[in-house]
């Protein structure tokens, strides 16, 4: 396949982004809000959300358009502002983050199949994982067939995986009783929930989850049909993801009351459902959750691949990791990327509750790459660069930037210590794929400011190695 044809457009790009970010997590999104907070909490979390998201599409957009240079998004922006291991880590900590999601997806796609052969279980069975693995070595030749055919695909099921969830929106919608979203908004009869602020702090995780994937377009730029379609489509997916998020959510909290929808199993929006129209609802639900699921492991094949490739093109990365197949598909990425998944879907055969932590860890992995990113763009005002001729651009783009950067503190404050250290113990590790590309450039490995950071990474990894063997923390 030439080069050529490999190149997306619009239409391919926004798949990518509202693929990658519609995958399990809005199917079990009533189940996992109402047990964190009340409707209320979780309209001021969604405001939050909004406002602290929309800025980080602008800058995605923002960054696609000003520098143009910079493919691969999250991992280029950290690397151009704040050097080779501030890059290496974004890159890292994103492939990481993406690759833990699929596992999720693949232990809850066969859980829903539970629904019709329970010998799956809650997808983590012996059967299940087996069944988990031949879907993975599916996937992963597809993807090896090109980029392009790939993404066709993926454009294929993200249409399909809409489908339900507006059918679900138009019957809530029409369900909907305001007594029941008004009957207790701030939660106050629940012993479980502290303050509003509170409340709204402990579900800014779940928002971080259902949104990965927004910087889809922009992991893909360099393949791009034309540059200013990446920040089109990310704000174009952004949007219309919002306001499915938004929908599910609040209308499943007009149908059942938070304490109801706390204790359903998920995908709970199957649960919602059913209480409106009877059992088909469920079933309904279930078959579009399996089809989500499905488009969202090939979109995040595709991601997890693609960051890889691209950090090792620029020689962040060691040169193995940038070796491509005749259909120019970055075989090495994709490998290691699917032999860890193979891993960690043989590991919940035995640790389930690890497995469910790393889900979470997954969601503040994936803002440091997110910091990173506004930081620089922040950066690039301050300092003027490619705003030479407009001033009210510059001042705009300081305001979002500078929202972007505070939302993305916030999260990972709202994400708590605990997985601070806990991503500090898989960051550190990444040092010894630097250090490699390294020694093939024969560069030195730090400079001084870098020195001090990954100090700072290893005596936090330290901690947490120890706080995990003391009971201190657990996973």
């Amino acid at each position: 396949m030439s080069e050529p044809t490999q190149k997306l457009r619009l239409g391919a790009l926004i798949a990518l982004v509202v693929g990658s970010m519609i995958g399990g997590g809005i199917f079990s999104l009533p189940q996992n809000m109402a047990a964190r907070a009340d409707a209320g909490a979780v309209i001021i979390g969604w405001v939050i959300t909004a406002v602290g998201m929309l800025t980080l599409a602008f800058v995605f957009q923002t960054l696609a358009n000003r520098k143009p240079e910079l493919n691969s998004g999250v991992y280029a922006y950290a690397k151009a502002g704040f050097g080779d291991y501030m890059g290496f880590s974004s890159a890292w900590g994103y492939w990481i983050s993406a690759w833990l999601g699929n596992v999720g997806y693949f232990v809850l796609l066969f859980s829903t199949l539970g629904f019709f052969f329970p010998v799956f279980g809650q997808g983590n069975t012996p059967i299940a994982i087996a069944c988990a693995s031949v879907l993975l070595w599916c996937v992963h030749f597809l993807v090896l067939r090109g980029i392009k055919e790939a993404a066709f695909i993926n454009q294929l099921t993200t249409v399909a995986k809409v489908v339900p969830l507006v059918t679900f929106i138009a019957i809530a919608a029409v369900a909907f009783d305001a007594d029941i979203f008004t009957r207790d908004i701030w939660g106050r009869s629940n012993p479980d929930f502290n303050g509003v602020m509170d409340q709204v702090r402990n579900m800014m995780l779940v928002t971080v989850f259902v949104f990965i994937g927004i910087e889809g377009a922009s992991v893909y730029s360099a393949r791009a049909e034309k540059r200013a379609d990446v920040g089109r489509a990310t704000v174009i997916g952004f949007l219309g993801v919002l306001a499915l998020l938004v929908l599910v959510n609040l209308l499943s909290l007009g149908i059942m009351s938070q304490p109801e929808l706390a204790a359903l199993q998920n995908p709970s929006l199957a649960g919602v459902l059913e209480r409106i129209v009877g059992p088909w609802g469920a079933l309904f639900i279930s078959l579009g959750l399996a089809i989500s699921l499905l488009g969202a492991l090939l979109s995040w094949a595709l991601l997890c691949a693609e960051i890889l490739f691209a950090t090792a093109k620029d020689k962040t990365m060691p040169a193995f990791l940038r070796k491509e197949n005749a259909n120019h598909v970055p075989v090495n990425a994709l490998w290691l990327t699917n032999v860890m998944i193979q891993l960690f879907l043989l590991i919940t055969l035995f640790s389930e509750g690890t497995y469910t932590s790393l889900i979470y860890l997954a969601s503040s992995m994936i803002m440091v790459p997110y910091l990173w990113s506004a930081a620089y763009a922040l950066l690039l005002t301050q300092r003027g660069e490619t705003y030479e001729q407009s001033g009210t651009e510059r001042t705009r783009d300081l305001l979002i930037s500078g929202v972007a950067l505070a939302y993305a503190i916030w999260l990972l404050y709202a994400g708590g210590v605990k997985y601070l250290l806990l991503s500090a113990l898989l960051y550190a590790p990444g040092v010894v794929l630097f250090a490699k590309a390294k020694r093939e450039q024969g560069e030195p490995l730090f400079t001084h400011i870098e020195k001090g950071i990954f100090a700072c990474v290893v005596v936090a990894a330290g901690l947490a190695a120890y706080s995990l063997y003391s009971g201190v923390l657990s996973l």
